[in-house]
């Protein structure tokens, strides 16, 4: 193989991390420039680049379900619009999704859930921030899983809290136990975000875990500290795993914001109908009150499908339905990306992404000696992941995610990828495909580097 020795970029002129901004200095306040984003929404001006290039572009970037919605949720909300439910109403939530989501998520976790403590928003993700802005001041911390849904951290430093990151080990299965919860807590944990399953690894938790979880957090949490149980995947799991809340185990109740919602189940990502549970109505009548502030209401007859969703029979078959396309595509890629040289990858057992290590592969293809020779500024907004992952979607148009995006305290030196597989089979075989012969292409990796664009 070659050596890479030449300084990158080595692209004529000068180089332009960003374009010069024409604002005014000082227009926005400091907060806002400390805000994080999701970069699989990011990419998505290049991937539309490359498609106006002419390109097919194979989307393993996005965690939304290649399902239309169903037909019998469809109609409903249909019915409901044609009912002229399209007006304000309730900013708690309707109180009939209230009571479903109430009796569902009691009849799952063996609680006793009443509606009054329940909270709609647009969507799972507004409960993250809004529930950091409500419990934590400058300061307090926040515990979350690293690797996680990026939005976990990104709101942590905004809002001026202390991030600290839960770090999961590939070893133990990205996983943690008690005994590394424990050492994070002091007497300013605020927050402590549990995610199963969980986005970006799959990972599930057993019972064994989570009460060693309610153990430590019994014994060392303060007792104004909440628990976030993000609980959005429930619905998608494998190999006879079961969901298992952390706010069944005694104790943990009255101190756990449940949050799910209807984007990943039912395939709605459009829909924008989540919810949280809070352990006292007095917590959720504060959320109402944001909710007026920031959104007035949810539309009522997406809210109206939503509580269909929860309660019909039908939904429990296209839930299957989609659970064994997500098994097939799985299996077929878990072992596509085991036999590629650099690339090993654990199956997961839930959500529907895979989190490959290619630790070797960025060895193979000259990933981390190049990082190594990228101008200082640049080195801090990339990574050799990030390298790989940007050659993987410019030079042979499979968009996927890199470690960085799910966390970037403390992940230096990890060397992983995400992949959606909630896209067809057929594209994830091309994509596939076209994996393993970027994995042999050191000169075209080399070449991608020289030229110096799209490195973050």
């Amino acid at each position: 193989m070659s050596t890479l020795t030449l300084p990158v970029p080595v692209k004529k002129g000068p180089i332009i991390l960003s374009a010069p901004s024409r604002l005014p200095a000082g227009l926005f306040s400091r907060r806002t420039l400390r805000i994080g984003s999701e970069n699989a929404f990011r990419i998505g001006p290049q991937i539309r680049e490359l498609e106006a290039q002419g390109h097919k572009v194979i989307k393993c970037n996005l965690g939304e379900p290649d399902f239309p919605l169903a037909r019998h949720i469809a109609e409903e909300v249909k019915r409901q619009i044609d009912l002229d439910l399209t007006h304000y109403c309730d900013p708690q939530g309707l109180p009939a999704l209230r009571e479903a989501v109430a009796r569902t998520m009691s009849a799952r976790r063996g609680l006793a859930l009443t509606p009054d403590r329940v909270v709609v928003f647009p969507g799972g993700k507004p409960p993250i921030g809004l529930t950091q802005q409500t419990y934590c001041n400058p300061g307090d911390e926040v515990i979350y899983p690293s690797p996680g849904f990026p939005i976990y951290e990104s709101f942590t430093t905004y809002l001026g809290a202390k991030p600290v990151p839960l770090h999961l080990r590939e070893e133990a299965g990205f996983s943690f136990t008690g005994r590394e919860l424990a050492a994070l807590i002091t007497k300013r944990t605020r927050l402590i975000i549990l995610n199963f399953p969980s986005n970006p690894t799959g990972g599930v938790a057993t019972a064994a875990q989570l009460e060693e979880i309610a153990d430590v957090i019994r014994k060392k949490a303060p007792p104004q500290a909440r628990i976030y149980s993000d609980e959005i995947y429930e619905e998608i799991l494998f190999d006879g795993n079961r969901h298992r809340s952390i706010a069944s185990l005694p104790g943990m109740a009255e101190r756990t914001i449940l949050v799910s919602g209807v984007s990943k189940s039912f395939a709605w990502t459009g829909g924008r109908v989540g919810w949280a549970v809070f352990p006292t109505a007095e917590e959720a009548a504060v959320f109402r009150n944001l909710n007026i502030n920031y959104f007035s209401c949810i539309p009522a007859y997406n809210q109206m499908g939503a509580a269909l969703a929860l309660e019909s029979p039908q939904s429990a078959v296209e839930i299957a339905r989609m659970l064994a396309a997500f098994t097939e595509r799985r299996d077929l890629m878990v072992a596509g990306l085991n036999s590629i040289p650099g690339i090993t990858c654990r199956k997961p057992g839930g959500a529907f992404y895979l989190f490959p290590n290619i630790a070797g592969l960025c060895e193979r293809l000259g990933a981390i000696a190049a990082y190594k020779h990228l101008p200082v500024g640049l080195r801090a907004r990339t990574s050799p992941a990030t390298l790989v992952q940007m050659f993987l979607l410019w030079r042979y148009q499979v968009a996927t995610m890199d470690r960085r995006s799910f966390g970037r305290i403390g992940s230096e030196g990890q060397h992983y990828l995400r992949l959606s597989i909630a896209t067809s089979l057929a594209d994830l075989q091309i994509g596939l495909a076209r994996i393993r012969t970027a994995a042999e292409d050191r000169t075209g990796f080399e070449i991608f580097i020289q030229e110096g664009q799209h490195l973050c």
